[in-house]
């Protein structure tokens, strides 16, 4: 799949939206991709997940992973999806007292070679978190995935990140916003707490 491709499957599921949002990283931002808007359609996250598994597959091997891990909430349901396309198990890291976590029993083995998979990177914050989760935990990062980079590459997570598409939304810092985006009211439409 093509950038152009991915983005009008998000155009197309009504997950590209434009206002002013405050993203999880507490950066401002006029566009936000919800990608639970695209992942509700089990079809179209499958081509999605198909696609970007097969570029991770096609680059370290049918057998270089072992498990997919994601941090909750927002990369459940790609990370589930993923472990489908992958043929390999999926669990989810939850945020514990400002820490992610493995809870519900889920458990790596010592050097299981892991995926990392979110949804949407754009500072790389929650995927360090969750790949810190992983290494406590046992597994060894091998990669980490997404559907989307919003920085369109300039994320290290310090492990190769695989994105179905790279897509560079400008966000800000509060106090560095152009004025046409400060005039409008921020929204938080993701999984964290609200405003």
């Amino acid at each position: 799949m093509t950038n152009d491709e991915v983005i009008e499957e998000f155009r197309q599921a009504g997950a590209l939206l434009e206002g002013h949002f405050l993203l999880s990283s507490g950066l401002h931002s006029a566009a936000y991709l919800q990608c639970a808007r695209v992942m509700m359609d089990a079809r179209r996250g499958m081509r999605l997940c198909r696609a970007l598994a097969e570029r991770i597959t096609g680059s370290l091997g049918a057998d270089a992973i072992d498990m997919v891990v994601s941090p909750a909430m927002g990369g459940v349901i790609v990370g589930y999806e993923m472990g489908r396309q992958l043929g390999v198990p999926a669990m989810f890291a939850e945020r514990v007292d400002d820490a992610l976590l493995l809870r519900r029993g889920f458990a790596l083995n010592a050097g299981d070679r892991v995926l990392m998979a979110e949804d949407i990177v754009t500072t790389g914050k929650s995927s360090r978190e969750c790949i810190d989760c992983i290494i406590d935990h046992g597994g060894r990062v091998v990669a980490a995935s997404c559907l989307i980079d919003r920085s369109d590459g300039a994320v290290d997570l310090g492990v190769p990140l695989f994105a179905l598409a790279g897509f560079k939304l400008p966000s800000y810092a509060a106090d560095d916003m152009p004025p046409e985006l400060a005039a409008l009211p921020a929204v938080k439409p993701g999984s964290r707490a609200k405003i």
